[in-house]
């Protein structure tokens, strides 16, 4: 018996939209990014893109526990001297909230070709409505 190693054009990939409306955002990342990985699926291989798409509505009505809306904070480097800067996530939730949600589940993607392939199926929107009907994506709730 040998193992059966899943090869890139052989995976079908599907659509799902999950609604963020008051569901908690390290909770529901999780199960975004397994869902990209193809976790989910018999033919998971950790190597190899198995994954679906992820349409992500309601972004703007996300929730945090605790005091994380005003202690945690985002930070990124421009390179050049003095070029760090830092958002809070109230803040971040308030100019993109799109963004919160990348970073949540970019950061429970890998580190590498895989996570950055990975990460371009996921469809992040603030409000209810996004371009993807076409594609017939089946609702996922947690």
């Amino acid at each position: 018996m040998s193992t059966q190693v899943a090869k890139e054009n052989e995976v079908s990939r599907a659509w799902f939209v999950i609604d963020m409306d008051n569901q908690v955002l390290g909770r529901v990342a999780s199960e975004i990014a397994a869902i990209l990985r193809g976790k989910h699926k018999a033919i998971y291989s950790p190597s190899v893109d198995t994954g679906d798409f992820v349409v992500v509505v309601n972004a703007d009505k996300v929730k945090l526990t605790g005091q994380k809306f005003a202690d945690k904070t985002y930070y990124h480097y421009s390179g050049y001297q003095g070029g760090l800067k830092s958002i809070t996530a109230a803040k971040l939730l308030e100019k993109r909230p799109e963004e919160l949600i990348k970073k949540a589940v970019k950061g429970m993607l890998p580190k590498n070709r895989l996570g950055r392939q990975l990460i371009k199926k996921l469809k992040v929107y603030s409000g209810t409505d996004h371009p993807h009907a076409a594609q017939q994506p089946k609702t996922l709730s947690f």
